[in-house]
């Protein structure tokens, strides 16, 4: 189930702080306690900051130094002392259930949690979660653990407004784009680092971590230039790993149809002020088709130094996928193979109180082998040989705010050097170069371009009120001495403590990926003279909260011009990249999260349910009979439906998640030539699951159904997959 917090129900400054313990609390206004949303073992009671002192404050008093969120995430916790009461309450007995509710009521917590003043990355500087106007999503471990899937591309699928398009299973491979943009223009951030690939987007989720390591997926919907520089065009999603407060271990097994597998572990490792995590995890299925059989493997460290005003972190990790790429980028040749391997690492720090000062370096490495005829097997005669691309992603930067009388002002920089190495991307070089752990690959071309930008923010707030306004300048080496300016502001208005205004309008621009500037293959043609895309949008929304729902109402109209798509027209034999003028997208959004057990406390069978519904339509600026593979291929209607719920027994649970796909526009049969519209299709996925202690056990089932249906072209998805999954969590 998938809830969304972009800002909370409480009126400005009411702080809440969970722990371990399974605790929360709920306050209604900025004076006095409100009565607890339900009985449970353990209840931690948000504390307003009062005026004076209450006789229940002045018995449970105890003030808390230690930050269970880091600087990375988009939602971490104000450096101050915060003082928490804790009460002990009733043991819970209701239908003999007592067990299974104080595991699920964590659950309730981690899901339904409402952070009133935390920090924000929607925008540059620290902003609290009430006050900004953007749409943030979040996607808590709780939901992680409750929903049917095993990758973090199926786990997208059911984020509003995002469209994954994918063609391996269980995330070998995957296209995620957001509002109908394309999969080039979402960035991808790990802890708040840049891993975008230049390459191409259908790397862009090659993270060196899986599903179990992720603590959770924040995702900041439509563009975030302002806030993240250049590429982030249509929306950006960070992915948080490691945020346990206790030392830990945990080991996960996964078996299922197919020859599917995976073996995980992972440890959280405390010594003084240095907190360690380590994650490693093996993979491998041999198929649901002939040709989609895969391998992977992960490897993740990161570790946290905590000082006195500072705090630095180093993060590096690893993965390798090998796999069968039936049809992936043409169902003229079902027997491709793709083999990939990338490098990361990164050090940031984050120093002061007043002046808050944030620097970080990065490096990612990414190699990529392509085989057309895997192991050349049955190849065409003129096919000459094997894809082979390296890319280097180096880059540095700085973010330093400060808050004073009139609001807070945030200045910084950053410079990103992107490079290729290819036989087939870039220009060519005067000497081959060998390719590093290929037999036979060798580089004949190259290409390297950097990017430098400068921006400068400033913020206002007042009670209900709230306003940020700002400017990136940014200049990149393949387009010579052009200078790019990226302006935004967006506002946001309490008219009572539950219901809320926001607003926005922001510019965005994207600069093309290698792929698009150079690739050309038997059915592809690259164009190395596009230009940037640039978007302006706008988007206002209202928001509704109480203690039992969370619901919001908004929608986005965005100008998109010279964006790129690879497409052709009729009679072209082959797809080229080009720009195209000008297309104009309209987009509804609506998502409600409602939580039974605080609006029917009392029962113990219904306990979330989640409804998300969004609407895109665009204006394409085309030639008549233009065929898009990505651009206009957008999602029109898209519904999901989640529903989490007891099953009458102890530690028993059980989770649904409905959707419904209805995408604009159509493919082209390989074999006949007939243009055949996508139809749209409803997917049902089903979890239970078991929980005792630190043991969970669950059995799932996606595709429920068994539809027929297809993400992009011929390409059609596995039917129904029946999985089985053990996971231990030993608290040290």
């Amino acid at each position: 189930m998938i809830m969304i917090l972009n800002n909370v129900s409480d009126p400005p400054n009411v702080m809440m702080l969970t722990d371990a313990t399974d605790a929360m609390a709920t306050y209604n206004n900025a004076t006095q306690f409100v009565k607890l949303q339900k009985q449970t073992k353990f209840l931690s009671i948000k504390i307003v900051k009062m005026r004076k002192m209450t006789f229940m404050e002045s018995l449970s008093q105890l003030t808390f130094k230690r930050w269970t969120h880091t600087s990375y995430g988009a939602f971490n916790t104000l450096k101050r002392e915060v003082k928490i009461g804790f009460l002990l309450t009733a043991y819970f007995s209701c239908l003999g259930a007592h067990l299974n509710f104080a595991h699920a009521e964590t659950d309730s917590i981690n899901t339904k949690i409402r952070l009133e003043e935390v920090e924000v990355s929607a925008r540059r500087g620290a902003s609290l979660y009430s006050e900004v106007g953007r749409v943030v999503t979040v996607l808590s471990r709780a939901q992680i653990e409750a929903m049917p899937v095993q990758s973090v591309q199926e786990l997208l699928r059911y984020a509003m407004s995002v469209d994954v398009r994918q063609r391996g299973p269980l995330g070998m491979q995957a296209d995620v784009s957001m509002r109908g943009g394309s999969f080039d223009q979402v960035m991808i951030l790990l802890n708040g680092i840049n891993i975008t690939d230049p390459q191409t987007g259908h790397h862009a989720l090659n993270l060196p971590v899986d599903l179990q390591s992720i603590e959770r997926v924040e995702i900041l919907q439509g563009p975030a230039a302002r806030v993240y520089g250049p590429n982030a065009f249509s929306g950006a999603i960070n992915f948080i790993t490691g945020t346990a407060s206790s030392d830990k271990v945990s080991a996960s097994v996964l078996g299922g149809d197919h020859g599917l597998y995976n073996l995980g572990a992972s440890a959280t490792l405390s010594s003084g002020p240095v907190k360690n995590f380590i994650a490693a995890n093996k993979g491998g299925s041999d198929g649901y088709i002939s040709n989609t059989d895969f391998n992977a493997l992960n490897l993740f460290y990161h570790g946290r130094l905590h000082l006195s005003n500072e705090q630095i972190a180093f993060q590096a990790g690893y993965t390798e996928k090998a796999f069968g790429a039936n049809s992936f980028y043409s169902a003229r040749y079902p027997n491709q193979f793709e083999e990939t391997r990338t490098y990361f690492s990164a050090l940031s720090m984050e120093s002061g109180r007043a002046v808050r000062v944030r620097p970080n370096v990065y490096w990612r490495r990414h190699h990529d082998r392509f085989e057309l005829f895997r192991g050349g097997q049955n190849a065409e005669s003129w096919y000459t040989g094997h894809n082979y691309h390296l890319t280097d992603v180096v880059g540095a930067g700085v973010n330093s705010s400060y808050p004073w009388v009139l609001g807070t002002t945030s200045v910084g920089g950053e410079m990103r050097g992107e490079s290729v190495w290819s036989n087939v991307l870039g220009n060519l070089m005067d000497e081959p170069v060998k390719a590093p752990g290929e037999k036979d690959g060798y580089f004949t071309r190259h290409f390297h371009r950097n990017n430098a930008s400068l921006f400068f923010e400033h913020t206002y707030n007042s009670r209900n009120f709230s306003a940020s306004a700002g400017v990136l300048m940014n200049r990149n080496s393949q387009i010579g001495y052009r200078i790019d300016w990226f302006p935004g502001i967006d506002i946001s208005y309490w008219f009572t403590d539950k219901l809320k205004w926001m607003a926005a309008w922001n510019r965005s621009l994207r600069m093309p990926t290698f792929t698009d500037l150079f690739y050309s293959g038997p059915s592809n043609v690259g164009n190395p003279y596009l230009k940037p895309e640039e978007a302006t949008t706008i988007e206002t929304g209202l928001r509704y909260r109480q203690h039992w729902i969370d619901a919001q109402l908004g929608g986005f109209y965005r100008i998109g011009e010279n964006l790129i798509d690879w497409g052709r027209i009729p009679g072209e034999p082959r797809y080229t990249t080009s720009n195209i003028n000008r297309v104009e997208a309209i987009g509804l959004e609506f998502s409600s999260t409602i939580s039974f057990w605080s609006l029917l406390p009392m029962q113990q069978f219904l306990h979330n349910m989640n409804i998300n519904y969004s609407y895109i339509t665009q204006d394409k600026k085309a030639d008549e009979g233009y065929e898009s593979v990505y651009v206009l291929d957008h999602l029109r209607h898209k519904l999901n439906l989640g529903l989490e719920h007891g099953v009458g027994f102890e530690k028993l649970s059980m989770s649904w998640n409905f959707q419904y796909q209805d995408r604009v526009g159509g493919y082209t049969l390989s074999a006949t030539g007939k243009h055949v519209p996508y139809a749209p299709f409803w997917l049902t996925d089903t979890r239970l699951t078991w929980r005792h202690n630190y043991i969970r056990i669950y059995g799932e089932a996606t595709n429920l159904f068994d539809k027929r249906y297809a993400d992009l072209s011929e390409l059609f998805q596995p039917g129904r997959w029946v999985k089985v999954g053990l996971v231990l969590d030993l608290n040290l």
